[in-house]
């Protein structure tokens, strides 16, 4: 499916873009992984090895992402809890300060754009209408929007606990949107994209490698309304 209409180098009418943040705009869960994996390094578990705290700690992360939400304080909740698990007791003192010193790793003043992002979305922006939908801790959020220098593009940035097909009809409630006339954009398949549909909107989905394992999911290969892409900057070449 293309989101080209009349032929080569006839775009559509003005369309209503809908992009997601984290992983999608720029880096995120990779700094997430860094962190794992000195976790696993550190608690060095000889039973369970790391593929078993691994996951031990993706599903007290789900658990905690229904409760609490998302977002770096969450995360390092996670890891206390999962310490308290593998080891069978309260975390210690020194294993608290362990934990609480990668905090500093999400206090960067400035985020990682991905690829082709800044010269694709300037683009964009003059020839359709841009959206912001991005899903966490809203201080962590408005704070990585800050850095990313990015929000002149949007005409609003809406940051909520969760996105789910309620979040996407909401959105279509607010902003008044026309469905048909609407592109969720994201990489999370979970989040981004097979709730987006279910509210009836079209998507784009661009894979990203370091998409968190949580937001995987499977998309319909036979739904010609969800766009694939490789790389941020194709979306010119469809809108």
């Amino acid at each position: 499916m293309s989101a080209v209409d009349g032929g080569p180098g006839t775009r559509r009418a003005r369309q209503v873009l809908v992009f997601d943040a984290d992983d999608t705009l720029w880096e995120n869960n990779v700094i997430f992984e860094r962190v794992i994996k000195e976790f696993l390094t550190w608690l060095d578990h000889p039973e369970l090895g790391r593929d078993g705290v691994r996951a031990l700690l993706d599903e007290i992360e789900a658990a905690n992402a229904v409760v609490h939400g998302y977002g770096s304080k969450v995360f390092l909740r996670s890891l206390g809890e999962c310490v308290r698990r593998v080891r069978l007791r309260e975390a210690s003192e020194a294993e608290l300060a362990r934990i609480a010193d990668w905090a500093r790793a999400f206090e960067a003043d400035e985020v990682e754009l991905i690829p082709g992002v800044a010269e694709t979305l300037a683009e964009l922006a003059g020839r359709h209408e841009l959206l912001m939908l991005t899903k966490g801790d809203a201080q962590e959020q408005r704070a990585k929007v800050a850095a990313s220098r990015l929000a002149h593009h949007f005409r609003g940035v809406h940051i909520v606990p969760e996105k789910n097909t309620g979040t996407y009809e909401e959105l279509i409630r607010t902003c008044v949107l026309t469905p048909a006339q609407t592109w969720m954009i994201g990489n999370s398949p979970k989040s981004d994209i097979l709730p987006a549909r279910q509210a009836g909107l079209n998507a784009v989905f661009i894979p990203n490698d370091n998409t968190w394992v949580l937001e995987h999911g499977v998309l319909d290969p036979a739904d010609e309304q969800v766009l694939r892409l490789e790389t941020f900057s194709e979306l010119l070449r469809h809108f």
